[in-house]
């Protein structure tokens, strides 16, 4: 389905007439506005299968553009540039490039699902725009997003340990991504906590952040789960190096 919105159309390929008169009408303005017609040199035509090896890209396919993801997004009632629909068509289209110029913006996503309940034909756009996330982050047009730090640090913990200590899990994110520990919310939320927690609680809390107790009997699963998240890991790789197989690399594998 094309894309009629004016909005969606970039502004460098709008072209406007300050004074124009065609056959002795005065056609100036926004009546001569042409769309500037241009060749397609970014299609990649397995631009579709690589966002729908990712997870959460699986159902892509099914989209119709009938726009009830758009409609119903949080994000978009803000910012009406963060469009899922218009994306997911970009994909469809393979227009890899027009797809990149939003790479800033694609991350946004909150996950707060209104877009899942509101598609009729169950697309899942919320596993659409973090699979398109992921696959920004793996062809290098963008960077490690902060949420993917947590995600690794979360996880990393969850295999090492079978547990989560908050206090460790907070640190290392921090530190991970450059912020100071000594931020105003999280001194607040200390000052709350040790205000309402009881004092043994505390003790066990501090207890486990020095010594990282492990839940037991954990070493089959860390080992299970290791080898999973090794396999997830490189079928995602795959998606984003299918190209590569084809002739033309990752951009974030150059050099």
């Amino acid at each position: 389905m094309p894309i009629h919105e004016k909005s969606l159309i970039r502004p460098e390929n709008l072209v406007t007439h300050d004074q124009l008169v065609l056959d002795g009408v005065d056609v100036s303005g926004h009546w001569s506005t042409f769309i500037q017609p241009r060749a397609l040199t970014d299609y990649n035509e397995r631009l579709q299968e690589e966002i729908a090896a990712l997870d959460g890209g699986e159902n892509i396919h099914r989209c119709w553009q009938c726009g009830s993801c758009t409609n119903a997004c949080t994000v978009n009632a803000i910012n009406p540039d963060f469009n899922p629909r218009y994306w997911i068509y970009l994909i469809r289209l393979g227009m890899e490039a027009e797809l990149v110029r939003d790479k800033d913006i694609i991350w946004q996503c909150v996950s707060c699902h209104k877009c899942t309940y509101a598609c009729p034909r169950d697309v899942v756009p919320e596993g659409v725009m973090k699979a398109t996330a992921h696959w920004l982050a793996l062809n290098g047009h963008t960077p490690k997003s902060p949420a993917a730090h947590f995600d690794e640090v979360f996880t990393s913990q969850i295999v090492a340990t079978g547990r989560i200590e908050e206090g460790r899990v907070i640190r290392q994110f921090f530190d991970r991504t450059g912020q100071p520990l000594k931020q105003d919310w999280l001194l607040e939320m200390a000052r709350r906590l040790l205000a309402k927690l009881p004092l043994t609680l505390m003790i066990k809390m501090g207890l486990a952040a020095v010594f990282r107790p492990r839940t037991r009997r954990w070493g089959k699963v860390r080992a299970a789960l290791a080898q999973h998240l090794a396999e997830h890991e490189r079928n995602a790789r795959s998606a984003g190096t299918a190209r590569a197989a084809a002739g033309a690399p990752m951009k974030g594998s150059e050099g």
